[in-house]
């Protein structure tokens, strides 16, 4: 009489929160790492005289997640894009933003 198949769920939409995310991640290690090392960057960065560049990179990596993930999520709907390549790119994307707001690392691209 009725079909009893539970509907397909997609992961589209989770896909693109995750990457997003990542992205927003490596844009915020790259934008610390431009300002630490291009004065007059910071200086348009420093949308806060309080907290100095960090207030415009932080806004800008903010910036970047919602259009990404507008993008990617308008990209996915209905869809089921390969979740091992997401999560693989998100890690990579992640762990490259964190290691640009490390000092040490920092330091080392800048040769400081």
């Amino acid at each position: 009489m009725g079909d009893n198949s539970a509907p397909m769920r997609v992961s589209g939409p989770g896909a693109a929160a995750v990457l997003a995310a990542a992205i927003a991640g490596f844009a915020l290690g790259v934008l610390a790492l431009a300002a630490d090392a291009i004065p007059a960057l910071a200086r348009i960065l420093n949308f806060w005289n309080l907290t100095g560049p960090l207030s415009g990179v932080t806004d800008i990596a903010i910036i970047a997640w919602f259009v990404s993930w507008f993008a990617l999520s308008r990209r996915w709907v209905g869809r089921n894009p390969n979740l091992q390549r997401v999560n693989l790119a998100a890690a990579l994307l992640l762990v490259g933003g964190l290691l640009l707001t490390f000092p040490p690392v920092m330091d080392l691209l800048q040769d400081k």
